[in-house]
C-alpha cells in the first residue's frame, strides 16, 4: 500500500508529510501492521534489563513531542526515542528547512530543536503509559545562557517516566553544540548530570549521541570519557554536515544534518572504531541509513547491540520493521546462529 502512495505523499513538502504522518498514526489511520516474527529467538535481546522483541529502534527526530510512540510499538518497533526535548517550548529554525534528496534515499534537515517543551511533554508521558521501552532525547534551548543546566532540568523533568535519557551533543543544527565533544566540556557535563542522579536517587541510564563529523582522535579521547563516566550505552550517530560530494539530488547544497542512505558508511565504520576500543564494555546503538535487513546486519558485525532509524522509514514505510526483519532472518540463518547479537563485532 506504501509503494502506492508514496508518490502522493513525495508531492507534499517533507515537513508537511511528516506532520500528516504523524497525524495518521495518532488517530489510527495507518492500516493495522501485524508484527512478523515477534516471538523469533533469533532476534530477542534485553536493553536496561529490559526484555525487548527485537534490537529495532526508532529514533530520536519522529516522533518529536511524544505523540505518537505507542503507535510505533504497534508497529513492531522494539523500542522507541522520542524527542529533542528542550526545557522551554521552542519554534525552531525558519521554514523551508526540511528536504527529501530522492534519488540519494536522504533527508536533510535543520530543524533546530523544535519541540513543545518538557512541561509539555512530560504530562502527555503521564497521560499515555509506553508500552515498551522509551528513551527521551534531550538538548539545550537555542538561546540559552547555560546550557548544562538546559540538559539538569530535563534529566530532573523525565528521569522518572522513561526508560532511558539521551544526552544530544550532536546536532549541527544547534550552533557549537558539538563543542560538547570536547573532551573537558563532555567530562564536565557527565559529571554534573552523574551527581544530579545521585540527587534524585535515580538509576536512569544516561546514553549519548554523538557526531559522525568526528576524528580517529576524538574517537580516543571520547571512550575514555564514557568510560570513565560510567556510561551504559552510546548512540552513534546522528546526522552529518558533511558527507556531501556524492549526493545526485541538487538540494544536496542545502545547510542541516544529513541522514539516510549516504551516511551508512560513515555511521559504520565510526562503530567499528569505537567497538575496537569499548570491547563490549558500552552498548553501542547504531544509526545511520538502515533500512533493510543488509544494512542492520551491518551494523550489527560493526559492533552495534541495536540499531535505530528515521530516514527509512520515510522511504520504505511504515512497515519497515517487518521487512528488516525478513531479510535480516534470512542472513542469519545463512551464518547459523541463534541469536542475532553472535554476530555482533565480527566483522567480515
Amino acid at each position: 500500500m506504501f509503494s502506492n502512495l508514496r508518490s502522493l505523499i513525495f508531492k507534499l513538502d517533507p515537513e508537511t508529510a511528516h506532520s500528516l504522518a504523524i497525524k495518521s498514526l495518532k488517530f489510527n489511520f495507518v492500516p493495522n501492521i501485524v508484527e512478523q516474527e515477534k516471538n523469533n529467538p533469533l532476534f530477542k535481546t534485553k536493553l536496561f534489563n529490559k526484555e525487548l522483541n527485537n534490537p529495532i529502534g526508532m529514533a530520536a527526530g519522529f516522533d518529536k513531542n511524544a505523540e505518537v510512540y505507542n503507535s510505533l510499538f504497534k508497529l513492531g518497533f522494539g523500542f522507541v526515542e522520542v524527542g529533542t526535548i528542550t526545557p522551554l517550548k521552542q519554534f525552531g529554525n525558519p521554514k523551508p528547512r526540511v528536504f527529501r534528496l530522492v534519488e540519494d534515499e536522504a533527508l536533510i534537515n535543520r530543524l533546530g530543536f523544535n519541540n513543545l517543551g518538557s512541561k509539555n511533554i512530560v504530562d502527555r508521558i503521564k497521560r499515555n503509559n509506553p508500552i515498551g521501552l522509551l528513551g527521551v532525547n534531550i538538548g539545550p534551548n537555542k538561546d540559552s545562557k547555560d546550557r548544562i543546566n538546559d540538559y539538569v532540568e530535563c534529566l530532573k523533568t523525565f528521569h522518572d517516566v522513561s526508560d532511558y535519557i539521551t544526552i544530544n551533543i550532536s546536532s549541527p543544527n544547534t550552533q557549537d553544540l558539538r563543542s560538547f565533544h570536547d573532551q573537558n566540556k563532555l567530562n564536565e557535563l557527565l559529571k554534573i548530570l552523574d551527581k544530579e542522579k545521585k540527587s534524585l536517587n535515580s538509576k536512569i541510564p544516561i546514553l549519548v549521541k554523538i557526531s559522525p563529523d568526528i576524528n580517529d582522535h576524538e574517537i580516543q579521547q571520547i571512550s575514555e570519557v564514557f568510560l570513565d563516566n560510567n556510561i551504559e550505552a552510546i548512540i552513534i550517530s546522528n546526522t552529518s554536515d558533511t558527507t556531501r560530494d556524492n549526493l545526485k539530488n541538487i538540494q544536496g547544497h542545502q545547510k542541516g544534518g544529513l541522514s539516510g542512505k549516504p551516511i551508512e558508511s560513515k555511521s559504520t565504520k565510526l562503530i567499528s572504531a569505537f567497538y575496537k576500543i569499548l570491547n563490549g564494555r558500552i552498548k553501542i546503538i547504531g544509526v545511520g541509513g538502515v533500512d533493510s535487513g543488509k544494512s542492520a546486519y551491518q551494523k550489527f558485525l560493526a559492533g552495534a547491540n541495536y540499531v535505530q532509524l528515521y530516514t527509512g522509514m520515510v522511504f520504505r514505510g511504515p512497515n519497515i520493521v517487518n521487512l528488516i526483519k525478513k531479510e535480516l532472518k534470512e542472513l542469519l540463518l545463512k551464518d547459523g546462529v541463534k541469536n542475532f547479537s553472535e554476530i555482533v563485532g565480527k566483522i567480515k
